[in-house]
């Protein structure tokens, strides 16, 4: 017998989406500091609290970095706590960011993705949360408004059972403040499907504990008589369980199509890759475009197929093998840059790649910084660029190539 679901279609934009799915994920502690364009989606939240439709504690800190500090501190006593920023508010977290992995705490952060200065610049691309790819937390890449309500409240589900934070990230205003349809679940089905936290840390005066004390590089006796981690064990499991979560993940996506008919069982998204010769690479809301490039090539008799990065943090090396086993180019389209290296993206390609039977070219090239408009037709053109390059001798260019003026 067919299940039946409830929809709610809502015109809405991504803000809206991040604010509504953190509600009905029951969130109990937001705390979050305003900075364009994440502001909307706290605001939101804020709204929901004061109109009682959010049974939550909304704290207003001074600063990102208490933001995190509260979050961390709400985790630890038991709550399942939510923020979202942007940009030099995610860099101002950095500290905390490492804190919160470290302490092994499952709070959800929405990264409304923008540009880092100087100069300044209020527009899109990813160099804020790339610039954390190393502090410990899974990371998300959305690429329309629906998968930005359907994966925080997936987060929760991941991060709850592998102890390790989530960031939910999306392109700021091209998602943000841009109005899609998005099917609103029905509550009682989020909860069925996201039952309340159980916390693995708690803080009660009745059973003192400490949390997070300064830890040696060697194991040593606890105050209990017990051999305690080192600082490098405490490391090692923090990466062990980042390693071991795409199993979390795909289940997650999996349960998750089940209850609302919605299929999140992937680490990322593929377009006509079966038969492709090229790949084109890219994440967030550019791999939609990069959609429709793809078809625009297909109809001049280039096999091209798409993989839309979904999953981050952690890198889906064997899933990526795999996708692009048939490819003989690759062309990986990044909105952020390593400074004197290349592209994040296509560097975790070539990592995937390095040492296996695939001996595909790889073209990178460098779009969309602050905001920049990247059309279809360009990533038509940089694609006949990377194809027509297969003529040269170096297979793989020590740098990236720009789409841009200069």
């Amino acid at each position: 017998m067919a299940i039946q679901r409830k929809s709610n279609m809502l015109i809405i934009d991504g803000n809206q989406a991040a604010a509504i799915a953190a509600k009905m994920s029951r969130i109990q502690v937001v705390a979050a500091y305003p900075i364009t364009p994440q502001t909307p989606l706290t605001e939101q939240l804020s709204q929901f609290v004061e109109q009682g439709e959010l049974k939550a504690e909304y704290v207003a800190v001074e600063s990102e970095h208490s933001a995190m500090a509260v979050c961390t501190s709400a985790s630890i006593v038991g709550a399942r706590a939510f923020t979202a920023t942007s940009s030099h508010g995610l860099a101002y977290m950095h500290e905390m960011l490492h804190w919160a992995a470290g302490a092994r705490l499952p709070i959800v952060l929405a990264c409304v993705n923008r540009a880092i200065g100087a100069p300044w610049n209020v527009l899109n691309d990813q160099q804020d949360s790339i610039s954390q790819r190393d502090t410990g937390w899974i990371q998300i890449y959305c690429r329309n408004n629906q998968e930005i309500m359907d994966t925080i409240i997936q987060a929760y589900r991941i991060a709850e059972q592998v102890h390790v934070p989530v960031m939910v990230c999306y392109d700021g205003y091209i998602l943000s403040h841009t109005e899609m349809p998005v099917d609103v679940p029905d509550q009682a089905d989020v909860d069925r499907y996201l039952p309340p936290y159980k916390p693995h840390t708690s803080l009660d005066p009745a059973d003192p504990k400490n949390y997070n004390l300064v830890t040696l590089a060697n194991p040593r006796i606890g105050v209990d008589g017990k051999l305690c981690h080192g600082y490098m064990e405490l490391r090692y499991l923090l990466q062990e369980a980042l390693q071991n979560s795409r199993e979390t993940i795909l289940q997650a996506g999996r349960e998750f199509n089940s209850v609302f008919g919605r299929n999140y069982e992937n680490m990322f998204w593929e377009d006509r890759n079966d038969d492709a010769e090229i790949t084109i690479v890219a994440m967030g809301s550019l791999a939609m475009e990069a959609i429709v490039a793809a078809d625009m090539l297909r109809e001049e008799g280039i096999k091209v197929g798409v993989l839309g990065l979904r999953v981050f943090r952690p890198f889906p090396k064997s899933d990526v093998v795999q996708a692009l086993r048939k490819s003989k180019l690759i062309v990986v389209f990044d909105k952020n840059i390593s400074y004197g290296s290349e592209g994040a993206t296509c560097s975790e390609i070539k990592s995937a790649l390095y040492g296996t039977y695939i001996n595909a070219s790889i073209r990178n090239f460098i779009v969309g910084l602050g905001g920049r408009d990247i059309k279809a037709r360009e990533l038509v053109e940089a694609t006949k660029k990377a194809i027509a390059s297969l003529k040269e001798t170096v297979i793989n260019p020590d740098y990236p190539e720009w789409i841009c003026q200069i």
